[in-house]
């Protein structure tokens, strides 16, 4: 039922309303980002009640995936899971990180969608796909390329929303801008940036203050501190999802709980013209 063929034909009856109403997704979140949430609580505000179905839910946890109905319409989900999840086969994962089982996973499931016509939503709260020795010997690289592969030869409807951080590849990765979606949209929490920005302004004031102690040069302590405050400051100042939002990153800003609502009407939007051509992601390794 909840495959899209009746989308051919309209959605099924909207009787249902969400399982959980819209304002608890105040409870979920945080405006600094740092409250970790299960994703499948945030899209119980959002989706039909009793239409979630979710797609390998023991593989790939860092990824939630499934099939659920807004409003009667059929889609796919694509969601950043931020709890810490356990795995048999590596422990620990964190949540907001893009690991190799959950790009695999997501692959698939964006091939699924397109092969039966299937509008996909990504809800980004992400920090990247996972780095090091480890990640790389369980082929990071092999299935982040699958996975971007499989998004950006979509020929499906897209429709993002940034409702964290959509931070370095994993913004890519979860259709951001750069992958045409039809619409992508935030919430006023929503950071967007190559990295967090405690990182990447402790990698830039490193620059800078090594540019300023050149030669015999050194700077006083109180210069570089005052350094260090002025670069955090812009970085946060450009990370804020309004500056991306007046640069065009962005569609719009919405608040969390009309989420519900603003995607009831851009289903509607989407679903005409139906999707035409072919889906084709060449070769794949796998």
């Amino acid at each position: 039922a909840l495959l899209p063929e009746a989308n051919e034909k309209g959605a099924m009856p909207a009787d249902k309303d969400a399982a959980k109403p819209s304002d608890a997704i105040y409870d979920l979140i945080s405006l600094d980002g740092h409250k970790n949430y299960d994703a499948r609580d945030l899209l119980a505000t959002i989706i039909d009640a009793d239409s979630f179905d979710e797609y390998k839910p023991d593989y790939g946890k860092t990824l939630v995936t499934a099939y659920a109905r807004i409003g009667g319409r059929a889609v796919g989900i694509v969601a950043s899971q931020r709890l810490q999840v356990r795995t048999k086969t590596e422990g620990i994962q964190m949540g907001g990180v893009i690991y190799s089982d959950s790009a695999d996973k997501a692959a698939r499931f964006v091939m699924d969608c397109n092969q039966v016509g299937l509008p996909i939503l990504f809800f980004q709260d992400v920090t990247g796909f996972m780095v090091g020795k480890a990640a790389e010997q369980s082929g990071i690289i092999r299935s982040g390329a699958k996975l971007v592969n499989a998004v950006s030869n979509s020929i499906v409807p897209k429709i993002t929303i940034v409702v964290g951080g959509s931070f370095g590849a994993g913004n890519y990765a979860l259709c951001g801008k750069a992958y045409d979606p039809r619409f992508i949209l935030a919430w006023p929490n929503a950071r967007y940036a190559v990295m967090g920005a405690a990182q990447a302004s402790d990698t830039v004031f490193s620059i800078l203050a090594r540019a300023k102690e050149r030669g015999d040069k050194k700077a006083a302590p109180e210069e570089l501190e005052e350094l260090r405050a002025k670069v955090k400051a812009n970085y946060e100042e450009q990370t804020d999802i309004r500056y991306g939002a007046a640069r065009g990153w962005v569609d719009a800003i919405i608040q969390p709980h009309e989420t519900r609502d603003v995607l009831l009407g851009l289903l509607r939007i989407v679903s005409r013209p139906p999707a035409k051509g072919r889906f084709h992601t060449g070769v794949i390794q796998v």
